[in-house]
């Protein structure tokens, strides 16, 4: 009967000390998930506004291309493109956006052509881009 009891005090105890360690990992856990939110949030995020006009209004639906090269030490550069679209507002959201010098090129219909190299500083940059109505052919 006493080694039974024993036995059973030794299971208790175990089972308090897993507990116990499974109650540090989830506190260990958190501040963890928080630095991982915050990784997420530290984000470059490009904002490229499109106006067209005299009136400066916004271009919907206008195709924006960022291309870059990304450097490499022992291979060939690799070249990037990146292609979104403006909203209703005229502007295009780039996630993910390179520091340093990017070929912008926006095109829309019934618009001219718009393509410019820009040095990109800051992680929350906005480019303004204008766009001009192509010349009438007679």
């Amino acid at each position: 009967m006493e080694t039974q009891v024993r036995y059973g005090i030794a299971v208790v105890a175990v089972a308090a000390t897993l507990t116990a360690g499974a109650v540090r990992l989830s506190a260990q856990d958190k501040p963890e998930a928080k630095a991982a939110a915050a990784k997420t949030e530290q984000v470059n995020r490009i904002t490229i506004l499109v106006s067209g006009g005299e009136k400066e209004a916004p271009v919907e639906n206008a195709s924006v291309y960022l291309k870059y090269v990304e450097e490499r030490k022992i291979f060939k550069d690799k070249k990037t493109e990146l292609n979104v679209k403006t909203n209703r507002d005229g502007s295009a959201h780039i996630p993910d956006a390179p520091i340093g010098k990017v070929l912008i090129q926006v095109v829309a219909e019934g618009w001219k052509t718009y393509g410019r190299w820009v040095e990109i500083t800051d992680s929350k940059q906005v480019i303004k881009v204008h766009l001009d109505r192509p010349p009438k052919w007679y």
